[in-house]
């Protein structure tokens, strides 16, 4: 596997496919920890006097509705903030406005191409890791560099296809992300992995994955409530209706490695109440876990050796259910195992909590538990042929 360092980057045309795939709301950035994460391999990149086209997706592209809420521009006006080289920013994926833009670059410039995924509104060619589009975009540089760990478990044309025709490399973040998350492919046990998140269809085949390969698995959100609605009445709360039948088999095969929550903080009628799972009414809605959870939680956070967090609690930007999320950051903060935590949401947690104290936090959401469970990078199988 060449790394960014195996290169000479000077007049290059280098491509670059990062993972700004951040999360926005009222059209601000949340956290903005993925694009700085990418800072090292781009100044690095600037450095050596390569010409820099930068390639991220963000979020999902079904419909011309979905492109325009989108854009990366909000993320091309972050980049210039933390960054004192020339940004340009190209609003096409393809054709002569952004093969224009590119031959303008000068050495130490930088273009961030508008979002992969827009291509997926044509057959979806990013996402089915399309032959002509990989070609296409191999033929606008020279080398292409893949600093992408958020999107590495995924075969898409701007970080799998695309290596097929032009000389590769990972950058710094892929080699950050390898080394920091290699205590977790190896744990030391008791190995205890802690899931939130909305839901379960979107985890549910890592969850079986990495199952036989933890201790305990602490659930929270709505994945939880998914899990929960096999045995008790979960009122109004989110779940997932077409995986419960999978979540009651894996229950049964898991019963004593699965934690479920034993009390949550619903929602009654616009008050915040703490109640047993047992005594939750139909018109109630979870919001996040309660005190008794928390403290059979805390038990087993404390035993562990090995810690990886992935996803939030409950609604934790709403004060009254903001306490799960906290507390859980805070036990594994605390705690004297290694700990990782990844993905979108608990980094934005981790970020408004100010609770930083983990040994390893990883950009990747998906791609961490992905690579946890499989143990390799899905993205740069069969890489090594190609260069």
């Amino acid at each position: 596997m060449k790394t960014i360092e195996n290169f000479d980057f000077l007049n290059k045309k280098v491509i670059l496919r990062v993972d700004f795939n951040v999360s926005i709301k009222d059209n601000k950035i949340i956290s903005n920890d993925r694009i700085v994460a990418a800072l090292p391999t781009i100044k690095y990149l600037i450095k050596k006097q390569a010409k820099v086209i930068i390639m991220s997706h963000l979020g999902k592209i079904k419909t011309k509705e979905d492109a325009e809420k989108n854009s990366l521009y909000i993320v091309y006006e972050e980049l210039c903030k933390l960054l004192d080289t020339p940004v340009y920013f190209s609003s096409s994926t393809h054709g002569d406005i952004l093969e224009s833009k590119i031959s303008a670059l000068k050495n130490g410039e930088i273009l961030l191409m508008e979002n992969t995924r827009f291509e997926d509104l044509n057959d979806k060619k990013e996402s089915n890791c399309n032959i002509s589009l990989a070609k296409y975009w191999a033929s606008l540089g020279d080398i292409f560099i893949n600093d992408a760990f958020g999107l590495s478990h995924r075969k898409h044309a701007s970080n799998y296809g695309i290596t097929k025709y032009i000389p590769s490399g990972i950058g710094f973040l892929m080699q950050k992300e390898l080394k920091g998350l290699e205590p977790i492919i190896n744990p030391d046990h008791p190995f205890v992995v802690i899931m939130g998140g909305a839901k379960l269809e979107d985890k549910i085949a890592l969850i079986k994955s990495i199952l036989p390969k933890c201790d305990k698995l602490l659930l929270t959100g709505g994945i939880a409530n998914t899990f929960l609605k096999t045995e008790v009445n979960i009122g109004k709360s989110l779940y997932s209706e077409e995986s419960l039948e999978e979540a009651k088999k894996i229950l049964s095969i898991y019963k004593e490695r699965i934690i479920l929550p034993k009390d949550c903080i619903v929602d009654s009628g616009g008050k915040a109440n703490q109640k047993n799972v047992n005594e939750i009414k139909p018109e109630d809605i979870i919001y996040d876990i309660g005190q008794e959870t928390l403290n059979s939680y805390e038990e087993i956070i404390n035993s562990a050796k090995t810690i990886f967090l992935n996803g939030t609690a409950g609604k934790y930007e709403l004060e009254n259910y903001e306490n799960g999320t906290k507390a859980v950051l805070e036990m594994v903060s605390k705690s004297c195992a290694y700990s990782v935590i990844g993905g979108g949401d608990a980094l934005s947690s981790s970020e408004y909590f100010n609770i930083d104290d983990f040994n390893f936090k990883s950009t990747g959401g998906g791609a961490t538990l992905d690579y946890i469970a499989y143990g390799k990078i899905k993205c740069l199988e069969d890489e090594n042929s190609n260069n």
